[in-house]
């Protein structure tokens, strides 16, 4: 599971879309922001979830990110802040953050 954080505008979308084309995944690759999640197929599964428009996990649907979270799958969650600390083994936390323009800076921790 990779967390992405970042401000709206900051390429949260764009850099999953460039993971998953790393991954195999060949479908266009747009935001879940309205669904909540998409899956992909490929070499690899991907789940890529925007929890944006949840208030907190807690008030949803129980198991409303059961299918996408499973061992099989990489998982790519926009806006984790709802769900943590609920989403079980985090790999990777990826923050994005604007820097004038069109430039961005990345921070990876592992």
């Amino acid at each position: 599971m990779v967390l992405v954080r970042g401000e709206l505008g900051t390429g949260k979308t764009t850099l999953v879309r460039g993971a998953c084309r790393a991954l195999g995944v060949e479908d266009p690759v747009t935001s879940p922001t309205f669904t909540v999640g998409r899956l992909y197929a490929g070499p690899v599964e991907v789940a890529h979830l925007d929890l944006y428009r949840l208030g907190a996990l807690a008030d949803e649907e129980p198991g409303l990110l059961e299918d996408y979270l499973t061992p099989e799958r990489i998982a790519f969650v926009e806006w984790p802040e709802a769900a943590e600390p609920g989403l079980g083994a985090v790999r990777a936390r990826v923050v994005l953050e604007h820097r004038g323009g069109d430039h961005r800076s990345v921070s990876v921790t592992w």
